[in-house]
């Protein structure tokens, strides 16, 4: 394979481990999911270990990201720091519901979690883990972000992801998310009535951007017992007003960012007037 492609193919498997995060990937399912030959996967992770990005554990021969893309996630997050900005939400959503709560954002026409805090009620759901990746509008979180989007956009997932749909969710085909946006936009929170697991319900919020763009959801998961009419509402409630706080932080960020460039663009205006 020649230079790029072998880049590319890397790259698609680097992320392929990242989706499985804790939890380790075999080499049989990365290679049934890259539909790459086994040693040709196995040659690319040799070359992504030799990088510090994927390691192997030497007993359950499963594989991990590396040290290094720790170091280059920590590295990105000074910039994309949404989680960062999430963590006393989210810490706060599960203290006052005893439920899990989540964070998920945008990948390609996917949605990824990065991010789980543990309720304390004594049952809980695990049907999302950090690292699981939904086709946009597949479970709470994803639906809200879904729902911002605009309607085009909602319709170029929606096409992009109309095979996976047909294969993993027939019960949630094209015709029905789009009628859950509309729902998630007149209510102002997605739900999730255990469409994907039939005892795991969720309801989500996505957070914005200062100029109106989805920047990831936050959603909270419950057993179906704990998802009355009333509770959903509630829980809507208490996501807005920490999604309103994340949006606060992200305003504050986007300021200070606009301003410095601003500063930097008058100096050098200011050196070239000086010439």
């Amino acid at each position: 394979m020649n230079g790029s492609q072998s880049v590319d193919r890397a790259l698609s498997l680097l992320a392929m481990v990242g989706r499985h995060a804790g939890r380790g990937v075999s080499l049989s399912a990365l290679v049934d999911d890259s539909g790459l030959n086994k040693p040709t996967v196995r040659r690319l992770l040799l070359a992504l270990m030799r990088a510090s990005l994927v390691e192997q554990d030497e007993e359950t021969r499963r594989y991990y990201l590396g040290e290094e893309a720790y170091v280059l996630g920590t590295l990105a997050s000074q910039r994309f720091g949404l989680l960062e900005l999430c963590l006393d939400s989210l810490s706060s959503l599960s203290r006052k519901t005893e439920d899990t709560s989540f964070l998920s954002i945008r990948r390609g026409m996917s949605s990824v979690c990065v991010y789980r805090e543990e309720g304390t009620y004594p049952v809980r759901t695990h049907a999302l883990q950090v690292g699981f990746e939904h086709p946009l509008g597949i479970g709470a979180g994803s639906l809200a972000f879904l729902a911002a989007l605009p309607d085009e956009e909602v319709e170029e997932a929606l096409t992009f992801n109309r095979a996976i749909l047909t294969e993993r969710y027939p019960n949630l085909p094209p015709e029905r998310i789009r009628r859950d946006v509309a729902l998630t936009r007149d209510r102002g929170y997605s739900l999730n009535p255990g469409l994907i697991f039939a005892n795991s319900w969720g309801v989500g919020v996505a957070i914005r951007h200062p100029d109106g763009r989805p920047a990831g959801a936050l959603s909270i998961a419950a057993i179906d017992s704990r998802m009355s009419e009333t509770r959903q509402v509630e829980l809507a409630g208490y996501l807005k007003l920490e999604a309103a706080k994340v949006e606060d932080k992200l305003a504050g960020m986007f300021a200070v960012r606009t301003g410095a460039a601003r500063q930097t663009t008058s100096k050098s205006q200011a050196r070239r007037r000086a010439k």
